[in-house]
Formats: C-alpha cells, structure tokens, sequence
C-alpha cells in the first residue's frame, strides 16, 4: 500500500533529503531518469530505497516529487556551484 503524505510533511521531508541523504533533489531525479524503466511510484520508490539505502519514506518524497514535476513540466533547479 502506498503512503502518500500530507503537502505539509511532503515539504519537510524534501526540505531535509539534502542534509539527510547528502545529495540534492536534482541529483536524485537524475538517478531515477538513470535507473530501470519503472512505471509505478511503488516500485520506483522500493528500487530507489533498495539501491541507494533510503528510508521508504525519503524514496518516496523523492518519487512522488519527481511525478509531480514530471506531470506539470516544472523545470528542475539546478544546485548552483
């Protein structure tokens, strides 16, 4: 079963996934741009977990974030050197 969080912790939970995982959201939609041809959030989410050893509950922020901008064709912001 999925979990789909609140917008409130979605924001929390994006907001942290740099300090947390050590890599910034545009580095994780490229890994999920680079990974297997999933085309459930589900499996998208196990898989990014399972590789990268991410909590399920970061994996899914991650995808669920991905599909969102995916969805609205939202540019993705690049980390500024």
């Amino acid at each position: 079963m999925a979990v789909t969080h609140s917008p409130e912790i979605h924001a929390q939970l994006l907001a942290r996934i740099p300090s947390v995982t050590g890599r910034d959201l545009h580095e994780w939609f490229d890994a999920l741009d680079k990974g297997p041809s999933l085309t459930r959030c589900s499996e998208r989410s196990a898989w990014l977990a399972d590789e990268y050893e991410l909590s399920r509950g970061y994996a899914h922020a991650i995808v669920q974030e991905y599909m969102r901008r995916h969805r609205s064709h939202q540019p993705i912001p690049r980390q500024r050197a």
